[in-house]
């Protein structure tokens, strides 16, 4: 089977990002399993730019193929914040529950009818021989005032999506996964895959 890179460091995308590529003749491999303590800067003022950064960071450590996103939640009423910033909102080493408090204290004195907001992500492909492609993905939603479910991770908990009356956290992963925003972006990436079998091929693994 082809290595695919997976350019995070967070290994709950590893278990929810797998079923989109499992019909291809492909491995998904978390960065850290081969590179232990992998890490890159954020520094891109766009998801584009940090996705880009971050798979083409993961080809040169590794000489493999390489997918990375980047997401961002994007608030209407705090004039699109976090955006970019979303898994620094508290700070550098912000934990979920600290950009949660923060986004839920910053939006306190809001009604829920000015609680709209996006998921938007951007996953880009990249090969080590300079080749990239880029997929994007949206969810819109509404902010809670508190969070909901057990499931998901970051702002999923307090993310609603209206059609469902659920939050992302409340929604069965198989279920997330049809609906997503980061779901939108990786079953475009693996489509693409699938009317390309040569593509990751072709970077001589």
């Amino acid at each position: 089977m082809t290595p695919l890179v997976l350019a995070t460091g967070n290994p709950d995308k590893l278990r929810e990002l797998s079923p989109f590529f499992a019909n291809l003749d492909l491995e998904l491999v978390a960065v850290r399993a081969l590179v232990p303590g992998w890490e890159v800067e954020e520094t891109g003022a766009t998801l584009e730019a940090n996705a880009t950064l971050k798979a083409r960071a993961a080809v040169t450590a590794t000489r493999l193929p390489a997918v990375a996103d980047d997401t961002g939640l994007f608030v209407d009423a705090l004039g699109g914040a976090p955006g970019v910033r979303s898994s620094r909102f508290a700070g550098e080493g912000a934990t979920y529950a600290d950009n949660v408090a923060r986004l839920l204290a910053e939006l306190e004195p809001v009604p829920a009818e000015e609680r709209g907001a996006r998921f938007r992500t951007v996953a880009a492909l990249a090969r080590p021989d300079g080749a990239l492609e880029r997929f994007e993905g949206v969810l819109e939603g509404r902010i809670l005032r508190a969070p909901r479910g057990k499931g998901g991770f970051g702002y999923d908990p307090v993310f609603l999506v209206e059609e469902r009356g659920r939050t992302l956290a409340e929604l069965p992963l198989e279920e997330k996964n049809r609906i997503s925003h980061r779901a939108g972006a990786f079953r475009a990436a693996s489509a693409w895959l699938a009317e390309r079998p040569g593509w990751l091929k072709s970077a001589g693994v």
